[in-house]
């Protein structure tokens, strides 16, 4: 029998963040083949080129090394090396029926885990093993309640077909596309995606949310010529000027009529010396706006800014987009479905059809949910929710993890109610 709380207080110890979810990844694939699934992975599993915000090489190997030190499956992550992390476990009913796909996100993020006394983790003796990475938004929890609706379904008593995606990079909405892009979701009728927290109670579950944000997530950098400050000042080509100039003309760049907007120059950093004119400079940005349209103007501006800017300062430059995501349009039948369902759980005391509050965060959960509905499909994104003592991405974040097992039976419920 899958001990999820046990399983949760190990991933937790170590978390991986985008596209370095070896270990994890690893445990995912050796479960679900345990359970009797067919197990995609690696570059099967999702686009290699259609990944955002991969890491750099140093990096991915020294968390490949990592993963192998503590325990990781050598033979299951050397197809994930150089971050294709994705896992996805197909199931066949004992009979012909529809295909129903739910996504779970597991990676962490790059904070340093609180050591305080009241900290559960701490206390528990299950804190993050890497100094400076925490699972600081659930996915932990995420990812074992996608292994718990594994063995529960085991069994094989349905009609049709169940996928469980396991998705890297969800921080930063890195890696959804790259999993659509391979074509994961052609096939699949009914999508449910869900996330634990988001400031709704514990006891309390929401069976669709509006409210996320398309966003595009982009690095900039700045390309210029170096040269001595003092004695040839002139001969330089100054790329932290323009990079400064991009910034402050792009938090200038005006609010829209026709949607909520968000920009944001989050990192500028440039130079090596005092004394020298810096030679490259990188800035890292984002828009966000309710409308996907909107974003996509915005991200047009910004575009047009780093431009121009490096052109008035003489400097070559060059845009990569690092993360992305779109509005989600949950399905109304699917959402009050999910309520229904919920209803059978021990737990859930208070129901509600959609969160409207919203996050005004995004997710690219976004992606899966556009191209199910594009080929006719359906899909929703459900809140489970969880008193937490501290912000999503705060290093004291945790999840009450009797929201675990409740979380499993409802999804087996909702799986099954689908495939009958």
């Amino acid at each position: 029998m899958l001990d999820i709380v046990s399983l949760r207080r190990d991933l937790h110890q170590h978390p991986e963040v985008g596209f370095t979810e070896f270990r994890t990844a690893s445990k995912v694939v050796e479960l679900l083949t345990l359970f009797g699934y067919d197990v995609i992975y690696g570059k099967d599993a999702l686009d290699g080129d259609s990944r955002r915000g991969l890491p750099s090489e140093n990096e991915l190997d020294m968390a490949f090394k990592r993963a192998l030190q503590n325990g990781a499956n050598v033979d299951i992550i050397e197809k994930m090396k150089g971050g294709y992390t994705a896992v996805v476990g197909i199931l066949k009913g004992k009979e012909d029926g529809p295909t129903v796909a739910f996504r779970f996100d597991m990676d962490a993020l790059p904070v340093t885990e609180s050591t305080d006394g009241d900290h559960f983790p701490q206390a528990e003796g299950f804190r993050s093993k890497y100094e400076g990475n925490m699972h600081a938004c659930g996915h932990d929890g995420h990812t074992v309640i996608g292994l718990g609706l594994a063995a529960k379904l085991s069994d094989r008593n349905f009609s049709g077909t169940v996928k469980l995606i396991f998705q890297p990079a969800e921080e930063g909405v890195r890696g959804a596309y790259a999993v659509v892009q391979k074509g994961i979701l052609d096939d699949v009728d009914y999508f449910f995606s869900q996330h634990l927290g988001t400031n709704v109670p514990l006891g309390e579950f929401y069976g669709g949310s509006s409210g996320f944000l398309a966003t595009t997530k982009m690095s900039a950098t700045f390309i210029g010529v170096a040269s001595h400050a003092g004695a040839s000042p002139e001969k330089g080509r100054n790329a932290l000027v323009g990079a400064a100039t991009a910034l402050l003309n792009i938090h200038a760049i005006p609010r829209f009529s026709s949607g909520e907007t968000r920009v944001n120059v989050g990192v500028l950093e440039g130079g090596t010396a005092l004394n020298i004119i810096p030679e490259t400079a990188k800035m890292l940005i984002e828009t966000r706006s309710i409308s996907e349209e909107v974003n996509k103007e915005l991200e047009q501006r910004v575009r047009n800014i780093v431009k121009h800017s490096a052109e008035m300062h003489g400097l070559e430059h060059k845009i990569e987009v690092i993360g992305q995501a779109i509005p989600i349009n949950c399905d109304i039948e699917l959402v009050r479905l999910a309520v229904e369902e919920a209803k059978q759980v021990e737990g859930f005391s208070s129901l509600k059809e959609v969160n409207k509050s919203g996050s005004l965060g995004s997710e690219d959960a976004s992606f899966m949910i556009r191209r199910v509905q594009e080929n006719g499909g359906k899909g929703t994104y459900m809140i489970i929710g969880t008193d937490i003592p501290a912000p999503h991405h705060h290093p004291k974040f945790d999840i009450q993890e009797e929201v675990l097992p409740r979380s499993v039976a409802l999804l087996n419920r909702i799986a099954r109610r689908v495939l009958t």
